[in-house]
């Protein structure tokens, strides 16, 4: 492609619509992801495990949001996913403290062993 090419292109105007099997795509590598993240929260016991899963849930709620909008020719979506990466971030500092003094604790990830807390 020509840089006059790339320029026109550049400035054509508005984006055509997205059309429905990619909106399909996305969606569905989002619902893995989704899926994904759900199935490794609930069947691992190790700590930071759980985490990346979490994680992996925002993004795959980032993807399909975003997807969303691109759709609808709308950025309430990108704006959606701003709100919730700064959740993740906050999400993360939290989790990564509790896991850090959780494991000088007892020197175990595993989470059966906090099922019980004592106060």
């Amino acid at each position: 492609m020509s840089l006059m090419n790339a320029a026109y292109l550049a400035q054509t105007g508005y984006p055509e619509l997205m059309a429905a099997p990619t909106l399909a795509h996305y969606l569905l590598v989002s619902a893995l992801m989704f899926g994904i993240g759900l199935i490794g929260f609930l069947t691992r016991r190790n700590l930071i495990i759980m985490f990346l899963c979490t994680e992996l849930m925002f993004q795959a709620a980032g993807i399909a949001l975003v997807a969303f909008g691109r759709y609808h020719l709308d950025f309430t979506g990108q704006t959606f996913v701003i709100f919730v990466l700064t959740v993740a971030a906050a999400e993360a500092a939290m989790a990564l403290a509790l896991v850090v003094l959780l494991f000088r604790s007892k020197e175990s990830l595993d989470a059966q062993e906090w099922t019980e807390l004592k106060g």
